[in-house]
């Protein structure tokens, strides 16, 4: 009997939770909940514009346009729909510039009731929505969301009417706004396969931006030019754009990287190895830490076959890391086949990963990388035997005659790659002692590499630094005060101990 009262209760508890179950929220009203503080976000970042716009401080700008990634993944029709019937007025002048925009969004299935709440502004409310700024970042929301939803043509139109409103204005506040418009603006072009459409319109906005010395507007269309003529292999026409530029230093590290990485593809076309690597590496160090992992692994196969071209092989560590393991496979095989000197392993990785190379861009700078190989071969060669015939040279390096080899060791042996002496009547090639590498320059070679590359981090440590303004002291208190100040506290905190200690019975 006690057995079974004492069971009674767990049944009891069992039927209760039972009935709990119904009242758990409903999908719709996790939507619902959703869409709303995604509605306050964006109101917030909002008051940050007009914040910008009132005290021309760019940092409030720089602030609401920071969350833009995070924020894209929650926009929506319905979101979008309301921003835009509060935030325009309901004249005349607010209908043309908002139907237009309406015009791109789904029409609700249904009337939300709970949306009665939502009106448009009045008064002085209604003043701040005239605020370009306000209107354009609106704009750009639309077209972000028209992209995401892959609706091209009329992100096509929508980017249009956005340019439209930004060519005329001359604000100084719209500046790292309209920069971030820019981009997507090229591309919505470039998703359509239409990017060489713009790029006249690009040089005009570039001239206009360097002559009112907009340095957010010149930096992003510099990069834009530039991903537009790599997009087409236009290298001569990109190197001649990078000599006649300059590309502004308070520039934010995410144009840094992008101009960085796009700077080492030219270079490393224009057979400039050392500049090209050494650009590759700035990027990858300019790029965000924790997020950018598709940019980051793209410019570690770029830097990968460019060490490759300059004869050097890259760190094991770099294949191990865990977001770059994968996708830099075929180069880690790519590395083994030129470390090793073998031409058919060489063959192999480019005959099964040739069209992986092709679509990433590095292929041109690949296929190179032969005579690479063939030096590594010879190489290897020299250093295990002391004398070889050209037959044989020809047999392990996979040529087709002694006479391919000959010319081969030949030019390696002016160009340095190994020690050793040719007996062009018996046909075989004779290696010299091995010297002293300490007596070379490749000592100094080396070091001068290391030191300029400590001095760059300094110097781009330097300039990342940022100081606080000279009248930042004006409010603080000075030591003398502070003392005084503290001392007030003491005797204070005395006083205070002594009188409770007196009414104590």
């Amino acid at each position: 009997m006690p057995d079974k009262d004492s069971g009674a209760p767990s049944n009891q508890d069992v039927e209760m939770k039972d009935a709990d179950k119904p009242e758990q929220p409903q999908p719709e009203e996790v939507k619902k909940d959703a869409d709303v503080l995604t509605m306050e976000d964006i109101r917030q970042h909002l008051k940050h514009i007009e914040k910008a716009v009132s005290t021309k401080e760019p940092r409030f700008m720089s602030r609401a346009l920071r969350v833009l990634v995070n924020l894209r993944k929650r926009l929506n029709s319905n979101v979008l729909r309301k921003l835009l019937l509060v935030y325009y007025p309901t004249g005349s002048g607010g209908a043309a510039t908002k139907n237009p925009l309406l015009d791109f969004l789904e029409e609700p299935m249904e009337v939300d009731k709970s949306a009665g709440g939502v009106r448009p502004r009045t008064g002085k409310a209604a003043a701040l929505t005239q605020i370009p700024e306000i209107d354009i970042y609106l704009h750009l929301l639309v077209l972000i969301y028209l992209l995401d939803q892959k609706k091209l043509t009329d992100a096509l139109s929508c980017s249009k009417q956005l340019m439209d409103k930004i060519t005329p204005s001359n604000r100084r506040t719209l500046d790292m706004l309209a920069a971030k418009c820019y981009f997507y603006y090229s591309r919505a072009y470039e998703i359509t396969d239409q990017l060489d459409q713009v790029r006249g319109f690009l040089h005009s906005r570039l001239r206009t931006c360097t002559l009112k010395s907009d340095y957010e507007g010149q930096a992003s269309l510099l990069n834009l030019l530039l991903r537009n003529y790599l997009h087409y292999n236009l290298y001569d026409q990109a190197d001649k754009l990078v000599s006649k530029s300059t590309f502004p230093e308070s520039a934010s590290n995410n144009e840094w990287a992008r101009y960085l990485y796009y700077l080492g593809r030219i270079k490393a076309i224009l057979l400039d190895y050392s500049e090209a690597h050494r650009h590759l590496l700035q990027a990858m160090r300019k790029a965000p830490q924790h997020t950018a992992v598709g940019f980051k692994q793209t410019a570690q196969k770029f830097a990968i076959t460019v060490e490759l071209l300059l004869g050097d092989i890259p760190d094991k560590s770099v294949f191990r890391q865990p977001m770059m393991r994968k996708t830099l496979q075929p180069y880690f095989q790519l590395t083994q086949a030129v470390r090793t000197g073998n031409l058919k392993n060489f063959g192999e990785v480019l005959e099964n990963y040739g069209g992986k190379f092709q679509s990433e861009g590095t292929y041109t700078l690949i296929v190179r990388l032969r005579h690479n190989v063939i030096k590594t071969g010879v190489r290897m060669i020299s250093l295990s035997y002391s004398r070889i015939f050209l037959a044989d040279v020809s047999q392990k390096l996979l040529l087709d005659s002694p006479e391919d080899a000959e010319y081969i060791v030949a030019k390696a042996i002016r160009d340095g790659v190994i020690e050793a002496s040719i007996d062009h009547e018996k046909g075989f090639v004779q290696s010299k002692e091995n010297t002293d590498i300490y007596a070379t320059r490749e000592p100094m070679t080396a070091f001068h590499q290391r030191i300029n590359f400590c001095l760059d981090i300094h110097n781009q440590s330097v300039k990342a630094m940022r100081f606080p303004q000279k009248s930042y002291n004006r409010d603080l208190e000075s030591a003398e005060k502070r003392r005084e100040r503290e001392q007030q506290e003491l005797e204070s905190a005395k006083e205070i101990a002594e009188e409770d200690f007196d009414d104590f019975p």
